[in-house]
């Protein structure tokens, strides 16, 4: 069977929501099992309050966390018994064990995935890709939102190729297509980086590219992939957080300021609730690590269990339908051999 370890001790609501939404993940999915690392006896103990399958749930019992605070490489290399280095090590070394999930330090979880697990050939720099509610009712795909604030030309193009084989693979997108985040849809727009980044997108045949596009776009346009450098996903992911968020406040606020609102709110809360849980970008998940040569989601850091369960949904889901076998043949259809990554 299928096994999916969950880092159970990582994350700002661990170890609960941690436990409380990988069991959730059970009900949703019921072709995997689930291995939890961390503190054996506190697992155990959190384990006690629920009810589940007890043939679908290990624990592997660690010493160690990897913090916030700690320096990503020096704690993947010096932390070896923590939640996070013997959950990879294990995806790494065990062929039943399919994905990884974590909401620990952002940067340990990239330092493990490049060291220990590795990169698929050819792929130049793995990137986090998480999937931003859409006015579609579906999701776009934000590559990349973090992990290579500096980029290359050519590593964007490779964002586009590996995100297109995302939404193949984990969500049954026929033909995605590929927009290039910056400052105006007009082929000129943009610094040299992206401009040279949307003549190699252009040319690239395994990829529906539809051009450039605005932030705007990412949730009110008509692509399935965004393209970005890391910086500036990063930037237009926490502003769609925040977006929603106080759109959520300002409407809780004004349904409360008067009777009158308080009655209108009654004949608008069906399409007020619509609108709360599109905007609600938690219920998506995490963020796939693309480009590993095993499935890696890396969840927000305050992740509760609704975030937690279809987290753990996406690393099943993206295993069983060959995200990584689906990159690598896409991959093998581009040439970036001219470029050198001396990360």
């Amino acid at each position: 069977m299928l096994k999916i370890v969950v880092d159970a001790m990582g994350g700002d609501n661990a170890p609960v929501e941690i436990i409380k939404g990988a069991l959730q993940a059970l009900d949703v999915r019921k072709n995997f099992a689930v291995i939890f690392t961390g503190d054996g006896e506190i697992i155990k103990t959190e384990l006690a309050k629920y009810k589940y399958d007890k043939t679908r749930v290990e624990v592997v019992h660690c010493t160690e966390v990897v913090t916030n605070d700690d320096v990503p490489t020096s704690a993947v290399r010096s932390k070896r018994d923590s939640s996070l280095v013997v959950g990879m090590r294990l995806l790494k070394e065990n062929e039943e064990v399919g994905g990884f999930v974590s909401a620990g330090s952002t940067g340990a979880v990239l330092t493990a995935g490049v060291m220990l697990i590795g990169r698929i050939k050819g792929v130049l720099r793995p990137a986090l890709c998480p999937g931003i509610p859409n006015v579609r009712g579906s999701r776009t795909l934000l590559c990349d939102c973090g992990a290579n604030a500096e980029c290359k030309p050519q590593y964007l193009a490779q964002f586009g190729v590996m995100a297109s084989a995302y939404a193949k693979a984990a969500f049954g997108v026929k033909n995605p297509r590929v927009g290039l985040l910056t400052n105006g849809t007009e082929e000129h727009k943009g610094d040299p980086l992206h401009q040279e980044a949307h003549q190699l997108l252009k040319q690239l045949n395994c990829i529906d590219f539809a051009g450039n596009v605005e932030g705007r776009d990412i949730m009110y346009g008509d692509v399935d992939v965004a393209v970005s450098d890391g910086f500036s996903g990063n930037i237009a992911l926490k502003s769609v957080e925040g977006c929603g968020k106080t759109v959520a406040a300002v409407l809780n606020r004004e349904f409360r300021s008067s009777l009158g609102s308080k009655i209108a709110y009654l004949f608008a809360r069906k399409p007020l609730k619509k609108l709360k849980g599109m905007l609600d970008y938690a219920r998506l998940g995490g963020s796939v690590f693309l480009g590993l040569k095993k499935v890696v989601v890396k969840s927000h850091g305050s992740s509760k269990a609704k975030s937690i369960c279809p987290s753990v949904v996406q690393a099943v889901d993206a295993y069983n339908n060959r995200l990584v076998e689906t990159i690598a043949d896409m991959l093998a259809q581009t040439d970036f051999a001219g470029v050198q990554d001396n990360a």
